[in-house]
């Protein structure tokens, strides 16, 4: 049936002449996004960088993830189309119980997808690593530094080994202090660098570090060559303001030495540190699909990239249309599947109930409640019908469905459907609302 008009054609043009004198390009693109101009004026958000590198993470954070043993294939069929999205870096899992075969074929299918995507192999402990991630042909290496000295133990792997065997482990070549720790990743960063290697060094929860710890780890580093320092914070305790305080403290110890960040989302701000650090002066964020990761998991490939991209105008070289798809290829990967509602890419990030005056907004301007199109990102509008709805979202309803029925037969049909609803405690599916329209017939 035709809807019977709400407003006028010309009511309709002056709607839009409203919202375009509300909007600005950049903030406003048609077909993608709809946000507020304040996002791009320098005055209310400072200045950011034109572009930004993203870094993923997701082989090595799945690793931390309890029960997700995914076959072989399965990841490298995840890889490819992590890649092909258009992610400027990869760090790919550690050397693990991986043959020098199978390292060597991880870096071709990088290479083999996009030669300018850089990849990254993590967790060196030793020269014997570094010399394997060399000839397996890694752009970088990662040497990952704790952020403690004596209370760095902790996190020494061996230690455990040793003291369920019975066997001593304090010894005069056991970390003791922070100078020890940090001459054990100065060794390591100098022999990578001699390998020819862009080495990453990560350091490890500066939630902790003071101003003069953190001093002294960037200087005796950054000396050593690091290619980067990235802020790791594992717990999730840094704000947006913190990490931009360090980000800044860390530039200006060593300008010569990108900096990094790796934020975990224990307050669902790991996009915001992004951001802060990102305007602060870091030039690389390290992330994963669907913020997978151990505890409350990392910022998220998709929610991030279009903060930057929609929101700021700072361009990440995503291809952002296929985000949703690997999204979905990461739960099918992982078993963990992001909640309905998850940023950007959720099964109902663009769905906003069946009431009448939302379903019908997108007839007028599809950026109105959904600042962003989702075909973007790769996802899709959805629009229920639910008790909340009226005759205008029954009609589109029945006519995505092929069932063209009259004015007074849809006012019947809606008052049945009603209900259904009220008497099953459900909403009603597509074969019921066609069931039903046969009934109204």
């Amino acid at each position: 049936m035709d809807k019977p008009p709400v407003f006028t054609v010309e009511e309709i043009a002056r709607f839009r002449a409203e919202l375009a004198a509300r909007r600005s390009p950049g903030a406003y693109e048609p077909g993608r996004w709809s946000v507020s101009p304040l996002n791009r004026s320098t005055d209310v958000v400072g200045s950011l960088p034109r572009t930004v590198r993203l870094r993923d993470a997701t082989l090595r954070s799945i690793e931390t993830l309890p029960g997700v043993v995914a076959p072989a294939g399965a990841k490298e069929a995840f890889l490819r189309r992590l890649v092909g999205s258009g992610i400027s870096e990869v760090v790919t899992a550690g050397l693990g119980t991986r043959d020098d075969a199978a390292l060597k074929a991880e870096v071709a299918l990088v290479k083999g997808e996009n030669s300018e995507c850089r990849i990254v192999c993590p967790l060196m402990r030793s020269t014997q690593d570094i010399d394997r991630a060399a000839a397996a042909g890694y752009d970088a290496v990662q040497v990952w530094v704790q952020g403690f000295g004596e209370t760095s133990l902790i996190y020494q792997a061996p230690v455990y080994g040793q003291a369920w065997r019975g066997e001593e482990w304090r010894t005069p070549r056991t970390p003791r202090d922070r100078p020890t720790v940090l001459a054990r990743a100065v060794r390591l960063i100098e022999y990578g660098r001699d390998r020819g290697l862009d080495v990453v060094v990560p350091l490890l929860m500066v939630s902790y570090a003071t101003e003069e710890t953190h001093e002294e780890s960037v200087t005796v580093l950054a000396r050593a060559g690091a290619t980067e320092l990235t802020l790791f914070d594992g717990p999730g305790a840094m704000s947006p303001e913190a990490y931009a305080h360090l980000v800044r403290q860390t530039r200006a110890l060593a300008p010569e030495v990108e900096v990094g960040l790796h934020p975990h989302n224990t307050f669902g701000l790991a996009v915001g540190c992004a951001v802060a650090a990102v305007r602060a002066g870091a030039a690389t964020v390290e992330l994963s699909v669907n913020g997978y990761c151990g505890g409350p998991g990392n910022a998220d490939l998709a929610a991030t990239a279009l903060a930057f991209e929609a929101l700021y105008g700072v361009r990440t070289g995503i291809r952002t249309e296929h985000l949703t798809e690997l999204a979905d290829a990461g739960a099918e990967l992982t078993g963990y599947h992001p909640a309905w509602n998850h940023p950007v890419t959720g099964t109902h990030a663009f769905c906003w109930g069946g009431m009448d005056l939302i379903t019908q907004e997108t007839e007028i301007d599809p950026l109105l409640h959904n600042c962003l199109e989702p075909a973007v990102v790769g996802n899709a509008r959805k629009v229920p019908f639910t008790p909340d709805s009226g005759p205008y979202t029954l009609a589109d309803k029945l006519g995505a469905l092929g069932i063209d029925l009259s004015h007074a037969q849809v006012d019947a049909l809606l008052v049945r459907a009603r209900e259904l609803m009220a008497s099953e405690d459900r909403l009603l599916t597509d074969e019921d609302l066609a069931a039903l329209a046969e009934e109204a017939r």
